[in-house]
C-alpha cells in the first residue's frame, strides 16, 4: 500500500504543478484582454453560444453584460468580440495595423509554405511586393480577358443545370 501511495505521489504532484503553472501563465497572458464569459477547459466559451437562440442573438445579450469589447474562448481559438459600432470603428481606424494580419496555425503555415503567399502573408513590406505582383500579373486586363471564354463556359454549364433541378412548371411569378 505504502508503494501505491508513494507512485500516486510521484505521477501526480508533476501533473499538478504543470497545472498550475499553465493556469498562473494563462492568467497572465490574457490580463490585458477585455471582459468575457467564464470558459471550460477544451470547448472554452461555446457552451454559451447554445441554446434555443441564435448565436447572434447570444452575443448580443453577453455584449449587454460584458461591453462593447468582450472576449471568447472559442475551443482553442481567443476571440475579441466588438458589438458596437464605435468598438467596430476604433478597431479598424484607430488599431487597424494590429488586427490586419491573420491569425497563425499549423494548417495555414502549411497551406501557405510558411505563411508566405499573398493571402496569409502577415502585414509588411513582402505582402505589399506580393500582392502588387498579383494585381500586375495575374489580375491585369489582359491576363483577365485571357480566361473570358473559360468564365463564360462554366456559367453556361451551371446555368444549364439549374433548369433540370427547377423546372417551369414549378416555377412561379
Amino acid at each position: 500500500m505504502a508503494a501505491f501511495n508513494y507512485l500516486f505521489f510521484i505521477l501526480v504532484l508533476p501533473l499538478l504543478l504543470l497545472f498550475l503553472k499553465t493556469k498562473r501563465e494563462s492568467k497572465n497572458s490574457y490580463r490585458l484582454l477585455p471582459p468575457g464569459p467564464w470558459t471550460l477547459p477544451i470547448i472554452g466559451s461555446l457552451h454559451h453560444l447554445t441554446g434555443t437562440d441564435l448565436p447572434h442573438r447570444k452575443l448580443r445579450i453577453m455584449s449587454r453584460r460584458y461591453g462593447d469589447l468582450m472576449f471568447l474562448q472559442l475551443g482553442e481559438q481567443p476571440t475579441v468580440i466588438a458589438s458596437s459600432r464605435e468598438a467596430v470603428k476604433e478597431i479598424t481606424k484607430t488599431h487597424d495595423l494590429k488586427f490586419c494580419t491573420r491569425p497563425v496555425n499549423l494548417t495555414s503555415r502549411v497551406l501557405s509554405y510558411d505563411m508566405k503567399d499573398v493571402v496569409f502573408a502577415p502585414y509588411g513590406e513582402y505582402w505589399r511586393e506580393i500582392r502588387k505582383m498579383c494585381v500586375s500579373e495575374l489580375l491585369s486586363f489582359k491576363r483577365v480577358q485571357s480566361f473570358k471564354s473559360i468564365r463564360e463556359e462554366k456559367i453556361r454549364s451551371l446555368t444549364s443545370g439549374s433548369h433540370h433541378h427547377h423546372p417551369k412548371e414549378r416555377l412561379s411569378n
